[in-house]
């Protein structure tokens, strides 16, 4: 897309033409000698000064019309065979045919001139708009880096250098960086104002130093070599190109502004909710607790055996309730902040199983829990205290809020193992069942005590491990909570 001559051809090549084309006209003129005048055979150099002058460029069609003239007059001006001219009628002709050929070589290069800068303003506003359309679709620093030095590969002979200033300016440059044109960046940046030919600073640079932004918003610059002073165009083009770069960063920086305000404020709102919880939910039990162990303390000589079973008995209800909330809450707090993914390991899913189910016995007395966990079931890349707390709280919800039986069951399914907690209890309404895995939203129907914070805190934990948590109704009546975990490729030596 440079601004290069029309024609790549040799220099020889266009002189072999300028003698092919006077070469021709005298061939002609020789075959219509004894059948022509003097004047239509000067046509035939006047035609030749045309085609020169549309298909060569303008030196060796000048060469043309010059050589026209001369070779008319040596070849068929009288007298023949000498450049004399006899006659002041045949001056004047030579001298017009002249004058219009070069005429005609002048007018011809200044539109063969205004083709190629049309041309290359085409070409031009084409790369911009696909600039434009490809920046639209970058989402990283790095693509609009990529993209930008492309398109001033693309738009200029260079090289090029396009230079981001990040938040320490000493590393915007790479340690072998010729100092003149670091310094010349740095300085673009510094100023916020273009630098080289043309532009008012630093007229004796043999490039252009442009910035990306102004100086509110400076977000690097970009360094043009081997440039043409006079190439007006080719510098706005070239601020055309750093002003859609210059958009694009902004435009990311934004982006990424924003991000972090809704972190923050989702933040915050995870964090009020945990202060509304500690305040709604723990305050009962932890009245219950204080109250039993204070009648404990102050009149268990005056209590009876079963009245004093009865409050130990409540104190250890309530304070395992709150040991789960808290627990629970902690939890997604730290799972929703948190900047890096759960450490995870290869796990078999039968040992997570069966170390939940053994933690489950106490609560389940009635053995409802049957567990279906086929055996070579492949090794899984997750964080087992994670899974076994998800596992654990669905289980548990399953307990709370049905009767009849309830099933555990892991299958392969998709590239992908899924494990399900299956039970007979009360359908969740269709309304509820998204809303449901919202911290603190519970089924109000079921009239049970808790604090909503199970589902959503097995919904995030499935999430940083790239699965899901759904809920389906279950044929017969109940629910089936499926977790949902990916399969890697096994690792070596541990296939099952």
């Amino acid at each position: 897309m440079q601004a290069t001559p029309s024609s790549s051809r040799p220099r020889w090549v266009a002189w072999l033409a300028v003698g092919a084309y006077l070469g021709a006209a005298t061939a002609g003129g020789f075959l219509l000698d004894h059948h022509v005048s003097l004047t239509s055979q000067a046509m035939l150099y006047v035609l030749v000064v045309v085609l020169a002058a549309y298909t060569l460029d303008f030196l060796p069609s000048l060469l043309c019309a010059v050589g026209a003239v001369t070779a008319f007059n040596f070849f068929f001006v009288p007298p023949r065979w000498t450049f004399e001219v006899d006659s002041q009628e045949h001056l004047i002709s030579l001298f017009v045919m002249l004058l219009v050929a070069l005429i005609i070589s002048q007018q011809a290069a200044a539109l063969r001139r205004e083709n190629r800068l049309a041309h290359l303003n085409a070409l031009r506003a084409t790369q911009l708009q696909m600039l434009a359309t490809q920046l639209a679709d970058t989402r990283s620093v790095a693509g609009v880096t990529e993209s930008g030095q492309e398109a001033f590969a693309q738009a200029f002979a260079g090289p090029c250098i396009l230079a981001l200033l990040p938040q320490d300016p000493s590393t915007a440059f790479a340690p072998g960086a010729d100092p003149a044109v670091r310094d010349g960046l740095q300085t673009c940046m510094r100023e916020a104002a273009a630098l080289g030919p043309g532009t008012g600073r630093w007229p004796g640079l043999n490039a252009w130093y442009l910035p990306l932004g102004n100086r509110n918003q400076m977000e690097g610059a970009v360094c043009v070599q081997n440039i043409d002073a006079a190439d007006l165009a080719g510098r706005e083009h070239a601020q055309a190109l750093c002003a859609l770069l210059a958009q694009t960063l902004w435009r990311l920086r934004l982006s990424q502004d924003m991000q972090k305000s809704q972190a923050e404020a989702q933040r915050q709102q995870v964090q009020s909710t945990f202060l509304a919880a500690i305040s709604h939910d723990l305050r009962t039990p932890l009245a219950a607790v204080v109250g039993a162990a204070s009648a404990l303390q102050t009149q268990g000589d005056k209590l009876d055996a079963a009245e004093q079973a009865r409050l130990l008995g409540s104190i250890v209800s309530e304070a395992s309730y709150l040991s789960t909330i808290t627990e629970n809450t902690l939890q997604l707090v730290q799972l929703t902040n948190a900047a890096q993914p759960p450490r995870r390991d290869w796990e078999s899913m039968e040992e997570m199983v069966g170390t939940v189910l053994a933690r489950m016995r106490v609560r389940d007395s009635a053995r409802r829990i049957q567990s279906r966990i086929p055996e070579g079931l492949p090794l899984i890349r997750v964080d087992p205290v994670l899974i076994a707390q998800l596992i654990a709280n669905l289980l548990d919800n399953a307990l709370k809020y049905s009767t009849g039986t309830i099933v555990l069951q892991a299958s392969l399914s998709d590239s992908a193992l899924q494990v399900c907690v299956k039970d007979r209890g009360p359908a969740i309404p269709p309304a509820l069942q998204q809303s449901i895995f919202l911290p603190y939203s519970r089924n109000d129907q079921s009239g049970q005590r808790g604090a909503g914070l199970g589902l959503a805190l097995g919904r995030v934990i499935a999430s940083v491990h790239g699965g899901s948590l759904s809920l389906h109704p279950r044929r017969g009546g109940g629910n089936s909570f499926c977790l949902r975990l990916p399969l890697s490729a096994q690792p070596a030596g541990e296939l099952p």
